[in-house]
């Protein structure tokens, strides 16, 4: 196997557009914002607006790591507490029948080292999607769908779900001969799937320290395996996932191992298209902590407050050891502190980083 590619800042290719790109991007997601806060009184998320579950738990990083995995937040052992929040990718709060793509956000507690730029606070943030691949190639292909997707917002609930379950079957006809398709999934054609069986998965790459990475949170206990891949029949409970995480929740302990995929050859594993599939067989995932998560309620509402409604998760809010890399990413830092200011404002809700032991 090759040895995992040094990181050095001229493996990003920054285009002469992109300050233009990112405007319009903000600019669209206001019109998302706006419409779902004007129709319901209340501000979310311009993406991965409706959560699914809210989870605290302990990362203990593993000891005695390989020099090229003990980098950046896991080059110390020991153990973070961490908040995880799952969701679905829309921007607007829809009945669970319409099927999409599962998302895992992961903050983690009391990180030290050197902060990115204007990364407030002492956490470090995941996002991870259960899917390998991102449905375009960068963040001007990105805009066009967000544009046609952006004027479905908050209208036309019962042919959203009427057009979901079309597309769910054209989806497993596709899967049948071998094809996966990031587009049919993020209209609505995604599998039900109850979002604690789904391994995630960061799908754009990231500084780990001396080297280059995608990461992975993939479910490791039998009584989370167990669910994978199990679909949730979502007929006339519009928080169908919602309860069905909860009552699971109540008697499971949950084990996730965090997995870190280092790039071993930039052509084969690059940094500017997150739509090629870094493979496994080329660059393994490898183990690099785990995620131990108590029975709990993961719907309880002071926890849903404190993390749904008065943090916000973006991937520039970490450690310089983990800087987001490549065209998607950096599209992404402006447009998450446009949409948290949006909710802070709108809600009248400070948003902000937990402190030490929250």
């Amino acid at each position: 196997m090759q040895a995992p590619v040094r990181y050095t800042p001229q493996v990003e290719q920054v285009g002469p557009d992109e300050d233009a790109t990112i405007d319009a991007l903000n600019a669209t997601f206001d019109g998302i914002l706006q419409t779902v806060a004007d129709h319901s009184g209340h501000a979310v998320r311009s993406v991965h607006a409706k959560a699914h579950g809210i989870l605290e738990g302990v990362l203990t990083i593993d000891a005695d790591l390989p020099p090229e995995l003990a980098q950046g937040l896991f080059a110390t052992p020991g153990t973070h507490k961490v908040y995880m929040r799952m969701s679905t990718n829309a921007g607007d709060i829809l009945p669970d029948a319409v099927s999409l793509p599962r998302g895992l956000a992961l903050k983690v507690l009391d990180v030290a080292g050197e902060r990115l730029p204007g990364a407030e606070g002492t956490t470090q943030n995941f996002i991870m999607v259960n899917g390998t691949v991102f449905q375009a190639p960068n963040a001007a292909k990105f805009l066009g769908s967000l544009k046609l997707l952006a004027g479905t917002t908050d209208r036309v609930e019962g042919l959203k779900v009427a057009a979901s379950t079309v597309l769910r079957g054209v989806n497993k006809a596709l899967h049948a001969v071998g094809i996966d398709s990031p587009t049919v999934g993020a209209l609505g054609g995604a599998p039900n799937v109850d979002p604690l069986g789904e391994t995630y998965y960061s799908v754009t790459p990231f500084r780990y320290g001396d080297h280059i990475a995608k990461f992975s949170v993939a479910p490791v206990a039998p009584a989370l395996t167990a669910l994978t891949g199990t679909e949730i029949d979502a007929s006339g409970r519009p928080n169908a996932i919602r309860e069905t995480v909860r009552s699971e929740m109540a008697g499971i302990a949950g084990t996730w191992e965090f997995r870190v995929q280092l790039c071993r050859d930039l052509e084969r594993q690059p940094v500017e298209d997150p739509t090629v599939e870094w493979k496994q067989d080329e660059a393994p995932f490898q183990r690099v902590g785990l995620i131990r998560v108590e029975p709990q309620d993961s719907w309880d509402p002071s926890r849903v407050q404190a993390v749904d409604e008065e943090m916000r998760f973006s991937v520039w809010t970490g450690l310089a050891a983990h800087r987001p890399l490549g065209n998607i990413n950096r599209a992404r830092n402006a447009p998450y502190q446009h949409s948290a200011a949006f909710r802070q404002r709108f809600n009248g809700c400070p948003i902000h980083e937990p402190g030490a032991g929250r």
